[in-house]
């Protein structure tokens, strides 16, 4: 596989940071400033895509503010040998409205041009819990 120096090192960053709770590090540190955040469905009267890293900033705030996580953990980063690179999270947090418990694991891919990221999306299950 071959290598790219820019995506290790900000996918081997990004990674630690959120291994120690700084994801809101990683914003300022390695995404572009017209970054793009897709998500894998829209929040009601929202759209999926998020654009611009204040954007991003204020969809951290809207998380932060509705979500009081519980444990989180993560594997990767995962290499495709170009541009990007994938991470998996898997959450359990407690929605601050409802008190409801929630187990979650995403996939995030993340893709990487000219030393910053430029875009993240989100995978996930979109069955509603039984």
């Amino acid at each position: 596989m071959a290598r790219n120096a820019d995506v290790e090192r900000i996918a081997e960053a990004l990674v630690a940071n959120c291994r120690e709770g700084k994801e809101r590090d990683n914003l300022d540190a390695f995404y572009a400033e017209d970054a793009v955040s897709v998500e894998a469905m829209a929040p009601p009267g929202e759209d999926r895509e998020k654009k611009g890293r204040a954007a991003i900033h204020a969809k951290h705030d809207w998380w932060e503010g509705a979500m009081e996580p519980l444990e989180s953990s993560l594997q990767g980063p995962f290499y495709d040998g170009g541009g990007r690179f994938s991470v998996i999270f898997a959450l359990k947090v407690k929605e601050r409205a409802s008190g409801n418990v929630v187990d979650m694991q995403e996939v995030a891919l993340y893709t990487v041009e000219g030393g910053k990221i430029v875009r993240e999306e989100f995978f996930y299950d979109l069955t509603p819990p039984s």
